[in-house]
């Protein structure tokens, strides 16, 4: 069995049910595993059928964070551009960190933001060599 701590006030998380969080508001949750504090409002999820945390507790400002976060970086894989591994390679070497530490559930909000400006600023570079493709490469 997992001992998970929240980072928030150190008391050990409990594993509860998706209902426990969620009511009935979720039905595709009600039965997957969690662990929680209750007190600090922090939870994650967990592998399916483990107790293997998916990342870290994170309460509602972490978890608004790293939905945006996903929101931004996601679409690097899904669109098809470059595999999930790919992705997450080239988001390790954007932000100066190892691949084995770069996983936006074991990110804080600091790191979350960081993901969102590192991939807008991919995007910005990738739209200004379209718009302007004849000073591509070329030196200031």
């Amino acid at each position: 069995m997992h001992h998970v701590a929240c980072p928030y006030c150190h008391r050990k998380a409990e594993l509860v049910k998706g209902v426990a969080i969620y009511g009935h508001h979720r039905p595709d949750l009600m039965y997957h595993n969690f662990w929680r504090c209750e007190p600090c409002g922090a939870h994650v999820g967990c592998h399916k059928n483990s107790f293997r945390p998916l990342g870290r507790l994170a309460n509602a400002a972490l978890r608004k964070a790293k939905m945006a976060a996903h929101a931004a970086f996601d679409p690097l894989w899904k669109s098809g551009e470059m595999t999930r591994s790919e992705a997450y390679a080239w988001l390790a070497s954007t932000l100066g960190i190892f691949q084995a530490n770069c996983h936006i559930g074991m990110f804080d909000v600091d790191g979350c933001n960081a993901v969102i400006a590192a991939v807008a600023e991919r995007q910005y570079v990738a739209n200004m060599e379209r718009a302007y493709p004849h000073i591509k490469g070329e030196e200031a």
